[in-house]
């Protein structure tokens, strides 16, 4: 999923995931959220976030639930296999749908989002898998409000820091702690490996690479923050949508 005013083909290119995709043989498929301006500057109503979508009250977790069905039913996808991933305004998408859709979603890896503070935990454990960058201003590490773009603002709610959203999923999965915790170059991981049926939380806290996508491309926008090549998003989360089912 896109990130605010971004676009299907931009994620296609930031990611990575279509060569991913190739090689490991899985469907990657990405959506548009909506707008005023075509396929410009394009939202999803992640609750408190983000702009247009956020303000017309797009159906954005009706559309996605059609769009899986449709997946299962014309591209015979195993719906026991779906996950969503995404960036900023798409990673804050990910977790509703990850909340909200938790018996077709088999596991979850926003990139760079946040959650606000009002979510109610999903039905079944929800395996996450979370990149937060502690240079992130778009959406910082720490939380904090919603930036304002252009003199309108982009959500109605302040952004929770990475280890709010940590602490919900570790709960909402009812993860045994404590987590373990592993530092390599360039980032501190933070996991719960001991939760119900098997769904982890893992947080990847990067000290650099800004708002963009670990290991991929700069969104091409300027002044876009360019990626950490420390940690590949793109390789992590496949590595762990494959160890979990629905």
């Amino acid at each position: 999923l896109h990130g605010g005013g971004g676009n299907g083909v931009i994620s296609a290119a930031m990611s990575g995931l279509n060569a991913k995709a190739d090689a490991e043989g899985f469907l990657a498929v990405y959506p548009n959220g909506s707008g005023r301006f075509g396929e410009r500057l394009l939202t999803w109503n992640a609750g408190h976030c983000c702009a247009y979508a956020m303000r017309e009250h797009a159906n954005d977790v009706g559309f996605i639930s059609d769009l899986i069905d449709e997946l299962v039913r014309r591209d015979r996808v195993d719906p026991k296999r779906v996950y969503v991933t995404g960036m900023s305004n798409g990673a804050m998408m990910s977790f509703r749908l990850g909340r909200e859709l938790s018996h077709k979603v088999a596991a979850i890896a926003p990139v760079v989002g946040a959650m606000f503070g009002d979510e109610t935990p999903p039905a079944v454990p929800m395996p996450v898998l979370m990149f937060n960058s502690r240079t992130d201003e778009s959406v910082p590490f720490e939380g904090g409000p919603a930036r304002i773009r252009a003199g309108t603002a982009v959500g109605d709610a302040d952004y929770k820091p990475a280890a709010f959203a940590l602490d919900f999923w570790a709960k909402a999965n009812r993860c045994a702690p404590p987590p373990a915790v592993a530092r390599e170059p360039g980032v501190t991981i933070t996991r719960y490996d001991r939760c119900e049926g098997g769904a982890r939380v893992v947080l990847y806290a990067l000290e650099g690479g800004g708002h963009s996508w670990p290991g991929g491309r700069a969104s091409g926008r300027r002044g876009a923050d360019e990626p950490d090549a420390n940690v590949s998003a793109t390789d992590l989360m496949w590595d762990f949508f494959e160890q979990h089912q629905r």
